[in-house]
């Protein structure tokens, strides 16, 4: 009703109800819990992803529920101080994207070929590796992890030479329990068996530009972007540098492992 002439009118009417709708919204919690916004801001300075963020929030407030898809609204929304999605989430709220590889040698053994036990993670000592580059010419890493524990393991290394990278493996994986390891077809894996003589190990090969089918590497490397961006120079990167970030992927829980670390895991099943 139109307060000058007293006449109602109905698309007036309508117009003002959507407007009045539109804004008649409930609050998203970040506007009104303090709490909850310290403790997202907390996690999130220290590289937790909103979905571990909100599993350990369930598990410290029993009955409390929250979604990882609030976190990402509140984040998009600018809602918690000081953290960003360019910043402090691993694909800086962009999507993800895979390359396939190329086939360069002939492997002995293929995927189909490895032993249930090691298809199923069963067991401790079944990894898979992976080389990481960053500018051209500026180095690259070796990156290996256990497909039980998600333990990560990384070397720098100046070149991605068939020797260096032999070398390398010894390095990476020394002190570790190795049965299995699983590469793709670059050139760089092509002294295989001379790696599966230092190792004791068993190495097969995925399919040409099959990443998926080494899933968990491919996980592991994305992990390790957020560190190194794209066109890195790791000629300048040290091992103590690489071991710090290491650490800080290893001490993180996992949705995988029950909220675990891969490095509480580990440590859990010496234990018993």
């Amino acid at each position: 009703q139109n307060k000058a002439t007293g006449v109602y009118n109905a698309w007036g009417a309508t117009t003002l109800y959507l407007k009045r709708r539109k804004r008649c919204r409930q609050m998203m919690r970040f506007q009104t819990e303090a709490a909850l916004i310290l403790f997202t801001q907390d996690h999130l300075r220290r590289y937790w992803s909103p979905e571990m963020i909100a599993w350990q929030w369930r598990r410290e407030h029993a009955g409390d529920r929250l979604s990882h898809g609030t976190i990402y609204a509140a984040l998009r929304k600018g809602l918690v101080p000081h953290c960003s999605r360019k910043e402090h989430l691993r694909r800086r709220g962009r999507r993800k994207y895979e390359r396939g590889a190329t086939a360069t040698i002939k492997p002995e053994r293929i995927l189909k070929d490895r032993c249930e036990e090691a298809n199923l993670r069963q067991r401790i000592g079944d990894w898979e590796g992976d080389t990481m580059y960053g500018s051209m010419g500026k180095g690259c890493l070796l990156t290996c992890v256990d497909r039980k524990s998600r333990y990560l393991a990384a070397a720098v290394l100046p070149n991605k030479s068939a020797d260096t990278v032999r070398k390398a493996f010894r390095q990476v994986l020394r002190g570790h329990t190795v049965r299995t390891l699983t590469l793709d077809n670059g050139a760089e894996f092509s002294m295989f068996q001379a790696i599966e003589q230092d190792l004791g190990a068993e190495i097969y090969f995925c399919d040409p530009r099959a990443p998926w089918q080494r899933g968990t590497n491919e996980n592991a490397n994305g992990l390790l972007r957020f560190f190194f961006p794209k066109g890195t120079d790791f000629l300048s990167v040290t091992q103590q540098a690489l071991d710090h970030v290491l650490a800080i992927i290893n001490t993180r829980p996992r949705k995988c492992l029950g909220g675990l670390s891969s490095s509480d895991f580990l440590r859990a099943l010496c234990c018993t």
